[in-house]
């Protein structure tokens, strides 16, 4: 069906073939002449880049009054990308109809200028939530009196935590209005919104709900985390004209990443909230016109954004929400196109993967990280494709002809060639010479977890059968030690991986640990001299009473009650005696004159 057949009218439908449009796309064949015929309330579940601007800009230019001053449609959408994009197709749309006015409004931008667009004739109002609250309180904008409210990416806008202005919005707004709600997924808020706001909706779909996008391919590589860079690296090189987003979880990972790839010689730049609205238009500018190759990005910062041509959507990390995987994979394969969406995974997220997977009813296939052979391979192709299909401009160059021959005449045609390739094709051959495989081999990784587990076992059993002799220590949690850092503190000291360190009991002045017989006289040697935090510590001998293993009585020098007192109990007991004077309790006193007996015991 083209748009002459679906009733809108001619100046509409010769601005719609000034832009180059001849057919409807699934969603608009479907919305259109539902809206134009006043079928009411909509829910329309699409993918972005399906013609959803189209889908309800048509049929509402097609109906609005354009000699009335007043506002008739107000449009709400996520982000200030979104808003001036559809705010563009609506002029675009509108090219041929007088009087008819669309202003967007959005934060990041004088809110004054805005005013005064809106004083002026003003049928159509494109709104982020934000700003339109704004403008209302400011009386500005009066949308008490609208016929048609479209919120357009209604689930982007409520996961970037627009629910309490929807709602004020929704309910200033007139009973009989039309609402005309556009989303890719049908998340439960959706469905409550749908409820409480609209009158019978009529739900119409062009793909099922949270599902994938049909012509995306979706793959993954598994790596181990300290590889996950390096794998990112090798996928965009195997792909040379890689034209994509890369979707990390934090704006410190995001820029991490884009600062390497940007050091490591890649058309790449970043986007992601710390950056002011002039830096994030510039990125975004630079990245549409495909002077970057790659962008990186958080998904608060690329929400709305609007991108055609994406082959490649790669997930650094994988997100908590099956969801948002939906909204990042369907950014490629747009307009019958295909792409790819990539997951660079380690092997405690494949169960998350396999969730993924079931949400959106896709198949992931694996894929191996590519070699530095292939690599190297396909990049020496992509060099030659790329010299064969230059285009020579005879009118510039003759005039260096004669001088450029003169330089080569030496040189063999083989030896021109080889020289040329190697100019740009030597960095490949040398960053890749010696690569290592970076793959996980999961039948390896399961091998290596039995290993893992039998050698736990063994180690058990051994400490079990080890005999510890008992060390005091000058050292206790007045000076802020806790068991983990009192045994980084040994380990510091002793540097020897074979000494093995029993229990360990924090005091409040000083502490017990046990160490594995045969080690006892070079762990006293070695903390003979020690500091902590620059104060010498004391470390001596406690006799014990037939220690094994930790099990038995530990010690003369320890008394029950301070034998069963826990660390996490110690630090209970001082927030309750906060505030009061510092006085020795009971056990560590006990525990003082014991072991001042022992050692009398010892010396005797």
């Amino acid at each position: 069906m083209n748009f002459e057949e679906i009733g809108l009218k001619e100046p509409i439908v010769q601005a719609v073939k000034d832009m180059g449009f001849e057919q409807l796309t699934p969603i608009q064949e479907k919305t259109i002449p539902f809206i134009i015929n006043g079928g009411g309330d909509l829910i329309a579940l699409a993918q972005t880049g399906t013609g959803k601007t189209a889908a309800f800009g048509l049929p509402v230019l097609n109906m609005i009054d354009a000699q009335s001053k007043d506002t008739q449609v107000l449009v709400l959408c996520p982000t200030r990308e979104l808003c001036l994009q559809i705010t563009g197709d609506l002029k675009n749309f509108s090219s041929r109809m007088k009087d008819l006015e669309v202003v967007p409004v959005y934060g990041g931008s004088s809110i004054e200028t805005q005013i005064k667009q809106l004083k002026k004739r003003c049928q159509i109002v494109v709104a982020t939530p934000g700003r339109a609250i704004d403008l209302m309180e400011r009386k500005s904008l009066k949308i008490n009196s609208i016929k048609w409210l479209v919120l357009d990416e209604a689930d982007e806008m409520l996961s970037m935590g627009f629910k309490e202005d929807l709602d004020r919005l929704l309910n200033e707004t007139p009973e009989d209005k039309t609402t005309l709600l556009f989303s890719a997924t049908m998340p439960a808020d959706i469905e409550s919104m749908a409820h409480s706001y609209m009158k019978n909706p009529q739900e119409i779909a062009v793909a099922r709900k949270n599902i994938g996008a049909e012509n995306v391919e979706h793959q993954y590589f598994v790596v181990r985390s300290k590889d996950r860079y390096e794998a990112l690296k090798r996928i965009a090189d195997v792909n040379p004209d890689i034209y994509g987003i890369v979707f990390c979880r934090t704006r410190m990972e995001c820029k991490e990443v884009a600062d390497k790839l940007i050091a490591d010689g890649y058309n790449a730049d970043a986007l992601h909230g710390d950056l002011s609205q002039a830096q994030r238009d510039n990125v975004m500018q630079r990245f549409r016109s495909k002077h970057l190759q790659i962008l990186v990005a958080t998904d608060v910062a690329a929400r709305g954004l609007d991108v055609n041509d994406l082959s490649h959507v790669i997930n650094y990390n994988l997100p908590d929400d099956p969801e948002v995987y939906i909204h990042r994979s369907g950014r490629t394969g747009r307009a019958g196109k295909s792409g790819v969406s990539i997951c660079i995974l380690h092997l405690r997220e494949k169960n998350r993967m396999r969730l993924i997977e079931k949400v959106c009813k896709k198949q992931f296939v694996a894929k191996p990280v590519p070699s530095g052979k292939e690599i190297c391979e396909i990049q020496l192709f992509n060099l030659i494709d790329k010299m064969k299909n230059v285009e020579i401009d005879e009118k510039q160059i003759s005039a260096f002809s004669a001088q450029i021959e003169e330089k080569l005449q030496d040189m063999s045609r083989e030896e021109l060639i080889k020289k040329f390739v190697s100019l740009e094709f030597n960095r490949f051959l040398d960053y890749y010479r010696n690569a290592k495989d970076i793959n996980v081999d999961e039948r390896d990784d399961e091998k290596s977890k039995k290993q893992r587990k039998d050698k736990s076992l063994k180690d058990g059993f051994r400490e079990r059968n080890t005999k510890y002799s008992r060390l005091f220590i000058s050292l206790g949690s007045k000076d802020n030690i806790a068991p983990s850092k009192m045994m980084g503190f040994i380990n510091r000291i002793v540097d020897n991986r074979d000494v093995s360190i029993g229990r360990i009991d924090i005091m409040r002045n000083f502490s017990f640990f046990e160490v594995d017989e045969p080690h006892v006289n070079e762990v006293l040697l070695a903390m003979r001299n020690a500091k902590f935090d620059g104060v010498a510590v004391s470390v001596e001998k406690a006799v014990s009473n037939g220690i094994n293993g930790g099990k038995g009585d530990f010690s003369k020098s320890f008394s029950k009650h301070d034998k069963e007192k826990s660390f996490s109990e110690s630090r209970r007991d001082r927030k309750h005696d906060k505030g009061k004077k510092d006085k020795k309790s009971r056990a560590e006193r006990s525990s003082i004159r014991s072991f001042g007996r022992e050692q009398k015991r010892n010396k005797k």
